[in-house]
């Protein structure tokens, strides 16, 4: 028996796709501004703002993985393009032989610190700066609460 769609309310529609034209516009101006001027791509970017917010800039692989929702051969491409270029390095895990840490490297702390005070600039100027103090609330309650849900079933 075929399930009902709920199809989207004009409303919804309308929610729905500004949110996702804000998202792609938002990640493409940004990750464009990393690329030609801080030479870090904007998936560089997400791993190593993981790494610096992580306890000794260390994380384990699958956890970053989970973290980024990134499958497991990306990550390992990823992370192999990362050290080929001095940005992180892998250790193993002395507790778990399967296991090993994705370790940010001094590079790797320079390459963001050079990037953040930019990106951070124009966060404000593209999104910031043309919100309320109240629509900022809200979009934080309503981003915390949907990241809790996907959560609760990370399928």
């Amino acid at each position: 028996m075929a399930e009902t769609v709920r199809w989207l309310t004009p409303e919804e529609q309308r929610a729905w796709r500004g949110f996702v034209r804000l998202h792609e516009r938002l990640g493409g101006r940004l990750g464009r501004l990393l690329q030609s001027e801080s030479k870090v791509s904007p998936a560089d970017f997400a791993v190593l703002v993981h790494l610096t917010d992580s306890p000794h800039g260390r994380q384990r692989y699958q956890d970053l993985a989970r973290s980024l929702e990134w499958e497991k051969s990306r990550m390992s491409h990823h992370i192999a393009r990362m050290a080929g270029r001095g940005m992180v390095v892998r250790e193993e895990c002395p507790e778990d032989g399967r296991g090993a840490f994705v370790v940010i490297t001094d590079a790797g702390r320079e390459a963001i610190e050079a990037a953040a005070p930019r990106h951070v600039e124009a966060v404000r100027d593209l999104f910031l700066d043309h919100v309320t103090p109240a629509e900022l609330r809200v979009l934080t309650e309503i981003s915390e609460r949907v990241i809790r849900r996907m959560d609760e079933d990370p399928s």
